[in-house]
């Protein structure tokens, strides 16, 4: 695995959550996962997906720029900026949010175990 595979993973995700392929999202999510959202709730994957199921995220900007990217043996550690705009269990949500997403290798996949996002 390389900087640049891990990078098409983050892009696959990032399409994904934006268009709500659930497929795809449960595919690159662990069943363990564990995400801390900026207002400090913790999100499991099964929220996760239940949240883009009733469509109660929606994306209609957004842009990303990576920070970081390390691989640790069978870990990638991934720090990203997306700039957008949207709106989340109803509320409006627009501004730049720093990510940090772990990826580990299950079974010869790679899969989102962990991760964070706060507002800059």
């Amino acid at each position: 695995m390389t900087t640049q595979d891990i990078l098409l993973l983050e892009q696959q995700l990032l399409e994904a959550i934006k268009t709500s392929d659930l497929e795809v999202l449960d595919q690159l999510l662990h069943d363990d996962l564990r995400f801390i959202a900026p207002n400090s709730q913790t999100i499991t994957k099964e929220m996760d997906l239940a949240s883009h199921r009733k469509g109660e995220m929606v994306v209609e900007i957004i842009v990303s720029e990576v920070e970081h990217v390390q691989l640790i043996n069978n870990t990638a550690i991934v720090v990203m900026i997306y700039h957008t705009k949207g709106k989340m269990l109803g509320n409006a949500i627009e501004g730049s949010f720093k990510y940090i997403r772990f990826w580990q290798q299950h079974d010869n996949y790679w899969k989102v175990i962990g991760g964070s996002c706060t507002q800059l």
